[in-house]
């Protein structure tokens, strides 16, 4: 009986940079994590992405590119070097299980955000997170695993405002906080909102200006009022 493979290379997938380039591909196996972060930041060094120090002509065959077309096409063919440019030039090619795992990761995360910084304009109140889900769906929105929250919100935003009436706004709320729950409750207001300004009253109590999105103004008020059992003083204030 000849010998052969012992496992199915249809079945056999690999998270991959590659590179087409003078006539030939160039892939180098990656880790998936360190892979997206390098795309969304630039910030990985090509050790931490890279998963082997080869570089492949077709990693799912196990071929190796050969160093005269690495020389020709990238004057050297130390593997640093070389992967680098695979990596900044190529495209990230993700399995579909893994792709599918991001995507649904950074959706949840901007249907979170946009549940928390916007409002329904008519009622004032912040979307369900289901009903922006389904806008989300409607709208027929990508969402792109190669790029951040930050970086794609306001493109979701912009194709989910004709089927979901979409309102950014802050809320300024003026806070005072027994001298009890004082020192506690600083760090939950500013977990939760950006503190403007603050100062302690000669009675030891704390008072801020803060201002957060509109739509996570409930969260703050609920969060004092289970801190300091109803004790803390709210007031909003008109811009």
């Amino acid at each position: 009986m000849k010998g052969g493979p012992t496992f199915d290379q249809e079945r056999v997938t690999f998270n991959l940079a590659r590179l087409k380039k003078g006539g030939h591909v160039f892939e180098v196996v990656v880790d998936p994590d360190a892979a997206i972060t390098l795309k969304e930041t630039g910030n990985d060094e090509v050790d931490d992405v890279v998963k082997a120090q080869k570089v492949f002509a077709d990693a799912k065959k196990g071929l190796l590119a050969g160093e005269e077309e690495m020389m020709t096409v990238f004057g050297t063919t130390v593997f640093e070097e070389v992967a680098k440019k695979i990596l900044d030039e190529g495209e990230i090619q993700l399995t579909t299980e893994y792709r599918d795992k991001i995507r649904a990761a950074k959706l949840r995360q901007l249907i979170a955000r946009i549940h928390r910084n916007a409002i329904d304009p008519k009622t004032g109140n912040p979307h369900p997170e289901k009903r922006i889900e389904l806008a989300f769906d409607e709208a027929k929105v990508h969402v792109d695993e190669f790029r951040t929250v930050e970086q794609q919100l306001n493109d979701v935003v912009k194709k989910l405002q004709p089927i979901l009436p979409l309102k950014f706004e802050l809320a300024h709320l003026t806070v005072r906080v027994p001298s009890q729950y004082a020192g506690k409750m600083y760090g939950e207001v500013a977990r939760l909102a950006k503190i403007v300004r603050d100062s302690w009253l000669n009675d030891g109590s704390w008072q801020a200006d803060v201002e957060l999105p509109a739509g996570m103004k409930n969260d703050l008020i609920d969060a004092m009022n289970n801190e300091t059992h109803g004790g803390a003083s709210i007031e909003e204030k008109q811009q």
